[in-house]
């Protein structure tokens, strides 16, 4: 079943927000739904007095508001990452609905940390932000103007997000601890790594195969001790093509 407390285990992000009001409305949104957990990758103005008095009563989510310089330490923890996007993508993950989104960010979330992406008010979340998610979320707004306020997209999701943890449902939580984001970000290093160094990937013309894997791996929600095994199979596969063509001295 459900909880409330799984709202504590969401992190809300921001990415490069340009308007420092902007993140003071999302902070008054997350504290009306019961979030707390606010992070900022690279603001163009924070702290600033604007944030402040856009968040009202919210200040204290500004206080303990965590700043990174990259998405990637943004994750760092989280073992379920979605993005919001106004539209689908090529080649990228799965695109659902807000409701459908929060109904499976709060059962990871009842037992371990996920976050909620958001890019820029401009242009939203870029390609290279977008492969760190393994889920994209889209609100179903009105198509002949779906323009949505970046404070007021945040509320939606938090609105969304407290429905689905005060609803009852089956337990649906993962029998086996999901992967954390550092993990994946790994086994994608070492897995591309690997192709290369057996010559089925050209790092010079790399095309889509990388984005393609990602999109795949991220469909199965990899566990902790799938990557495990695949990383094992990596190895072994790096050590058997070294055997049969031994790396030349330069």
């Amino acid at each position: 079943m459900n909880k409330p407390e799984s709202l504590t285990n969401i992190r809300i992000v921001l990415c490069q927000t340009s308007h420092p009001g902007n993140i003071g409305a999302a902070a008054r949104a997350m504290k009306t739904m019961g979030l707390h957990q606010l992070v900022l990758v690279r603001p163009k103005k924070f702290p600033d007095a604007e944030a402040t008095a856009m968040a009202a009563s919210a200040t204290d989510l500004l206080d303990q508001a965590i700043v990174c310089d990259t998405l990637q330490q943004a994750l760092a923890g989280c073992h379920l990452v979605v993005g919001l996007s106004a539209r689908k993508r090529e080649l990228t993950h799965d695109l659902v609905t807000a409701r459908e989104a929060a109904s499976q960010i709060v059962q990871v979330a009842a037992s371990q940390p996920v976050a909620l992406v958001f890019g820029t008010e401009m242009s939203g979340l870029s390609n290279d932000e977008l492969i760190q998610c393994q889920l994209l979320a889209m609100i179903p707004a009105n198509p002949e103007y779906s323009s949505l306020n970046l404070a007021a997209a945040v509320q939606v999701l938090a609105y969304e997000l407290r429905q689905a943890a005060l609803t009852p449902t089956q337990d649906d939580t993962p029998a086996f601890p999901l992967a954390g984001h550092e993990d994946i970000e790994g086994f994608f290093t070492h897995l591309e790594a690997t192709l290369i160094r057996i010559g089925f990937l050209n790092p010079d013309c790399p095309k889509r195969l990388m984005p393609r894997l990602r999109r795949l791996y991220a469909r199965a929600r990899l566990e902790k001790e799938e990557v495990n095994i695949l990383r094992g199979i990596l190895r072994y596969t790096h050590q058997a093509h070294d055997k049969i063509f031994p790396p030349r001295d330069l």
